[in-house]
């Protein structure tokens, strides 16, 4: 159960709550657009500012309301308490139109985010999120009330004592100025404040302490006057509610020197007027200022007044001074122990705990299984013993004694097998016995089990010589071991067979997943052969002839003798010439059209591909290598000087 609410995050003004969620928005979303963008792109860039503008008040307005206390699930005592402080509707009011407020902004959200999911241009969706947070701004600024209102709630909040209602709780109560505060002062540590004028208290004050290892909460309330409920005003509300709400010990104080400003007629009266109050309660009238005057010094009419205290049932009247601290200490152990004696007997009285109790009782009846009647049975024995005393020195003799007389623990051994029920005692000291309730096994076995054992396994064996379990089709047998033979040998082959390949396929795998890990050969150092070279050729379109032919004749001038030096000079010539031809050619524009088409069916099929390949990008209107859209090279925001503060709006 919360006792007290101190973690409730503050609530802003509603102009602080744009600020926030604003700025916010501006932060954390995209702020750059442009006409030039696909209109998907501006949809959802403006979308996205909508709903995350939305999820902001939504994320706020959570937070408040699962930080203020619901008044209808906590208990009647705080509920009243906040009825009395805040009123209680007002309350209820103010957090349901937050909350309302919440509903109304989720539902702008859907509807702007709807509308926008079919803008036509950049101005019309940058309207439609205008007009979206427009809205939102409009229902935050409506609720400009309801937050400072909540605001107030939160602060006050904070400040209340920490009063648990189910706990040991002793409530002082009484006329003002009559030392209420001055008691709690002196039984625990709270910092109370103590004038000698009355409604000095206009607050619960909350104190604790300890009485036999338990944790008491003592609380003094305000002064209470002697009108009807309807006349109090909130201070004496205060002490009411704690009255009528807490499981407590109600300590009554009494001013018997009247320097309260009020007399023992008043005191009584009040008394008597806020009786009701004190049903199912222990109750304890307080004579404070004794050592002013006493119960035996006042006249025989105010004498009569006190003793009409007496009437109601359970109350004690006792005196005590808080100026010279006489009796204090005695007034509030008396009353924390007929607190703890009246909580005892509650307790009892309830019914849970003793159902609790006989839940966890089960008393077994058996059913009858015939119509014998059985009495209860007790020994002979056991109904001549006589109890065992210590002192008797013709007392029976304990396993405990035999211990003693024989060396104590640690030299003689109980004898566990004593008691064992045996139809001989040498069977209790058997070597490796077998027992079942308290009974050996081996004694009650058919002494005749190895003789009949072995007559069975004779059996046994003549049955096999005469071939009783031979099978008649011996011959049909073994054509079928065979057949049943050659199956097992084609099954294992194809089994070693698919083993293998699934080795092979394990391994082809890892070579592939290892060439993500492990260096590739360069293109210029891998190894080809001339019959690979052309091959290629010969698959793309070239005719190799020529290129066989060349081959060829070097192979046979290679094969004639060795080149004079004019060949070797024209050789190198040959080279050069081939390298500047090769830069030259690198320099020049390559025919995109024709290069690597060698004929004209070629080239109609790689158009009929690449018309294929622009089909779906011409669908999606997705720009390609041949689009030549160009955006603004200065963003403007970043280049046109510097504007004050609102002169533009770039969201």
């Amino acid at each position: 159960m919360q006792l007290s609410w101190k973690d409730i995050p503050p609530v802003p003004t509603s102009n602080d709550m744009l600020d926030i969620i604003l700025n916010r928005t501006q932060r954390k979303t995209p702020t750059v657009i442009r006409p030039g963008f696909k209109i998907t792109r501006i949809r959802a860039f403006y979308m996205r500012k909508v709903k995350f503008t939305a999820e902001g008040f939504v994320e706020k307005f959570n937070d408040l309301l699962s930080g203020f206390p619901n008044i209808n699930d906590i208990h009647p005592f705080h509920r009243d308490l906040m009825d009395t402080l805040y009123e209680k509707n007002h309350y209820k009011i103010s957090l349901a139109a937050v909350s309302k407020a919440k509903t109304l902004i989720e539902q702008v959200a859907r509807d702007y985010v709807r509308l926008l999911k079919f803008g036509q241009s950049l101005y019309q969706c940058k309207q439609l999120k205008r007009a979206a947070l427009g809205r939102m701004a409009t229902i935050t600024k409506k609720l400009k009330d309801p937050f400072i209102y909540l605001e107030q709630v939160r602060q006050h909040l904070g400040r209340l004592p920490s009063i648990d209602p189910n706990t040991r709780t002793l409530v002082i109560c009484g006329y003002p100025n009559v030392g209420k505060s001055s008691f709690l002062k002196s039984i625990t540590k709270a910092d109370v404040e103590v004038q000698p004028y009355a409604f000095t208290t206009k607050s619960l004050y909350v104190g604790h302490f300890d009485y036999k290892y338990l944790r008491f909460q003592a609380i003094d309330t305000p002064g209470i006057l002697d009108r009807p409920t309807e006349e109090m005003n909130n201070i004496e509300m205060q002490s009411i509610y704690a009255i009528a709400h807490l499981r407590s010990c109600v300590l009554y104080f009494m001013d018997l020197s009247e320097q309260c400003g009020f007399s023992i007629e008043a005191q009584v009266k009040l008394f008597h007027s806020i009786k009701p109050l004190f049903a199912n309660k222990s109750v304890l009238v307080v004579m404070n200022k004794s050592d002013i005057i006493k119960i035996e010094d006042l006249n025989k009419e105010q004498q009569d007044l006190i003793d009409t205290l007496k009437v109601v049932p359970g109350v004690e009247i006792m005196e005590t001074s808080c100026y010279e601290e006489e009796g204090v200490m005695q007034v509030r152990n008396h009353a924390c122990e007929k607190l703890l004696t009246a909580r005892i007997e509650q307790k009892l009285k309830g019914s849970a705990r003793v159902n609790n109790v006989l839940n966890k009782i089960h008393v077994a009846k058996p059913q009858k299984r015939d119509d014998v009647a059985r009495l209860p049975y007790i020994p002979e024995g056991v109904k001549g013993s006589v109890k065992y005393d210590p002192e008797d020195p013709e007392r029976r003799k304990l396993s405990r004694d035999y211990e003693a007389e024989n060396g104590g623990a640690g030299v003689y051994n109980i004898d566990l097998k004593d008691k064992y029920i045996l139809d001989e005692e040498e069977w209790k000291q058997d070597t490796m016995p077998e027992f079942l309730d308290g009974k050996n096994v081996y004694d009650y076995l058919d002494p005749d089990i190895a003789a009949k054992l072995q007559a069975l396994e004779e059996e046994e064996e003549r049955l096999e010589r005469e071939g009783f379990y031979d099978s008649d089709d011996s011959d049909e047998d073994d054509e079928d071991m065979e057949e049943s033979k050659e199956e097992i040998a084609d099954i294992r082959a194809k089994a070693q067979w698919i083993r293998n390949k699934q080795k092979t396929m394990i391994i082809e795998g890892r070579n592939r997943k290892s060439l993500k890990n492990k260096a590739i050969m360069p293109r210029d150092q891998v190894k080809k052969t001339f019959s690979d070279m052309e091959e290629h050729m010969y698959n793309i379109g070239h005719d190799t002839d020529k290129l066989r032919q060349k081959i060829g004749k070097k192979k046979r001038d290679d094969n004639d003798g060795s080149l004079s030096g004019v060949d070797v000079l024209r050789h190198n010539q040959e080279i050069k010439a081939r390298k500047l031809a090769k830069k030259k050619q690198a320099l020049t524009q390559s025919d995109r059209l024709n290069n690597g088409v060698s004929d004209g069916a070629m080239r109609s099929q790689a158009e009929r591909l690449a018309k294929i390949q622009r089909r779906e990008r011409n669908r999606m209107a997705r720009q390609g290598e041949g689009d030549r859209h160009s955006t603004a090279a200065l963003p403007k925001h970043l280049f046109s000087g510097k504007r004050g503060i609102g002169s533009s709006d770039r969201r």
